[in-house]
């Protein structure tokens, strides 16, 4: 088995090298950058999972995670947010940029590291359970299967008729699953051209869906005051 790398960004050194030491114990190949900019300068794609602070120098946490979601090659690396930020507001913010996790310090070693096994088993769980097979524009979980060139949905093998938009959103909230999708990062990915669209859009199409793809509808999940996500 691979062993799974873990980048610690931090610019408190103490608990950095404790982390970095409790982790190792556990089988992790674990690194660590002091500030964003030198975690920059690291092979950012080559790890498992990131442990990111989100007040450190020019460069913080949260900027960098935007970086991060924005590069193609590091947008799917999991993201634990490790923070003296504590507020809802904060959580929210950090939870709606993609984060997997979120921890407020101080903390317990044993916490960080409950989660971030957690957070590499979901990981996991998405690389195995989202087949893809003859072609990477086909996603498939379970008996549920989107052709992305075709544009056609199957339900244990049976075509299943999806508007447009249906269609799109459905074909996100996979692409993202076992993520929360903030209302505002649906409404800029699929109803991006539109220019007025209510929050209510998001809703009925949701509700539309979960109807027309039947027992696979119960994993579109719904996050009160966070947004959607398809967990499997």
């Amino acid at each position: 088995m691979t062993t799974k790398r873990i980048l610690i960004v931090d610019d408190e050194e103490t608990l950095c090298e404790v982390l970095k030491l409790n982790l190792e114990n556990e089988g992790y190949d674990v690194d660590i950058a002091f500030s964003a900019e030198e975690a920059l300068t690291y092979d950012l794609k080559s790890y498992s999972l990131i442990l990111l602070d989100i007040m450190m120098g020019e460069i913080s946490g949260i900027k960098m995670a935007k970086m991060l979601k924005a590069d193609i090659t590091t947008a799917e690396i999991p993201i634990i947010f490790c923070t003296a930020r504590d507020t809802e507001d904060d959580m929210v913010m950090g939870l709606n940029l993609g984060a997997d996790d979120y921890i407020t310090k101080p903390y317990t070693v044993r916490n960080v590291i409950a989660r971030v096994r957690s957070v590499l088993r979901r990981s996991n769980g998405k690389k195995d359970n989202a087949q893809i097979h003859d072609k990477p524009n086909v996603l498939q979980i379970e008996g549920l299967q989107l052709d992305l060139e075709f544009k056609l949905c199957r339900v244990d093998g049976e075509e299943i008729k999806l508007a447009r938009k249906e269609f799109e959103l459905l074909a996100y909230l996979i692409s993202h699953r076992g993520k929360i999708c903030s209302r505002e990062q649906i409404l800029n990915r699929v109803w991006s051209n539109e220019v007025v669209v209510l929050d209510r859009t998001i809703d009925v199409n949701i509700t539309r869906l979960r109807s027309k793809i039947g027992k696979y509808g119960k994993y579109i999940v719904t996050r009160s005051g966070f947004g959607y996500g398809f967990s499997d």
